[in-house]
């Protein structure tokens, strides 16, 4: 195993770090300091054949105009957050509005804006980089200085995990993410529509018509939104249902885990014979299935396109900051914010 290092000069004033995690099976994570962007994730197919399974840029310089988010780390808050405000401890915080009347992903500048501290790693299991920001008091409107670590590693069990801890000085919000994109088709030869899903929830949260959490829990019987037991990802692509048609045909949704298989997600790509399954830690997920991703960008492998790739951006709920009944996105004072991610990779025949 081991973790290379290069250089991107952005321009005269700024270098970004490229980190490359290689194992032992010859899988391979690559991702940038730059707002821990995750570029390109090496993994074979049934064949041997090793291809990318997630969407990136083939422009390293594009990332500092991605209105996608593709492949970053999220926060301080994933998600969108009604009314760009919220009320802690009899206090109204007012937040950066730069979705409409909402705070998508932290803000204008968020985290994946930022260029993080890192500090490369390496033991008998793993392979990995320390990633560290340190938020200010009032950044983007939230409360609360901030000591945030995010850890990527890999093992030889093509086990890629990503770990978030994080401390504060006052009690806020905090729900981080990752926003990567998969398509286990590789190289990107086709859509994520034969995708097939299982994912271990009951209920959904229900969306009204600007893309924000009504406060309702749907239940997934009868409906597209059920994966308990297994479907393709374009049974729901192609559904006319009202709550798919909102998300733009798709799928835009937190769906709350019942923690009671032992992988949160499991997706497989039947012609490829790839096959990832996610563990966490986080009370749930959003799934996101590129419905608004935009024509004609220029990616590593290939021009982006609609359903090029799937989102599944585990975390806590901030509609928990308008709704009860949601997971909680608070962090107390003193308390530490500790939440892992597992991303395996395998093949089946």
């Amino acid at each position: 195993m081991k973790v290379d290092v290069n250089n991107i000069n952005v321009n005269k004033d700024q270098v970004w770090k490229l980190f490359t995690l290689t194992n032992d099976n010859g899988m391979t994570v690559e991702f940038m300091n730059y707002g821990c962007i995750i570029t390109k994730i090496q993994v074979p197919d049934k064949y041997g054949n090793f291809e990318n399974v997630v969407l990136g840029f083939e422009d390293y310089q594009d990332y500092r105009a991605d209105s996608f988010y593709l492949g970053a780390l999220i926060g301080r808050v994933a998600g969108r957050i009604k009314g760009a405000s919220f009320q802690l401890n009899g206090k109204t915080y007012t937040l950066d509005a730069n979705d409409g009347d909402s705070c998508l992903h932290g803000g204008s500048i968020g985290l994946n804006q930022i260029v993080w501290e890192a500090n490369p790693f390496q033991d008998n299991n793993r392979v990995g980089v320390h990633l560290c920001y340190q938020c200010v008091d009032g950044e983007a409107g939230f409360p609360g200085s901030v000591r945030i670590q995010v850890t990527y590693s890999l093992d030889n069990a093509n086990q890629f995990t990503i770990q978030y801890k994080a401390e504060t000085d006052q009690t806020t919000p905090l729900a981080l993410t990752n926003h990567s994109y998969f398509n286990l088709s590789g190289d990107l030869k086709k859509t994520i529509h034969n995708h097939h899903l299982v994912l271990d929830s009951n209920r959904f949260a229900e969306l009204d018509d600007t893309m924000l959490p009504t406060g309702m829990l749907q239940h997934v019987e009868g409906t597209s939104f059920d994966f308990r037991k297994g479907r393709e990802l374009g049974q729901g692509l192609n559904d006319r249902s009202w709550q798919n048609q909102v998300a733009n045909n798709g799928y835009d949704h937190y769906f709350i885990f019942n923690h009671k298989l032992v992988h949160q997600v499991v997706m497989k790509d039947f012609d490829s014979g790839r096959v990832l399954t996610i563990k966490t830690n986080e009370p749930g997920v959003v799934m996101y299935t590129s419905n608004t991703l935009t024509d004609g960008l220029r990616f590593a492998e290939g021009i982006s396109r609609q359903y090029l790739g799937v989102c599944f951006e585990t975390q806590a709920s901030p509609a928990s900051l308008h709704h009860e009944g949601f997971p909680s996105a608070i962090l107390q004072a003193g308390e530490t914010y500790d939440k892992q991610t597992i991303f395996t990779f395998s093949v089946e025949e």
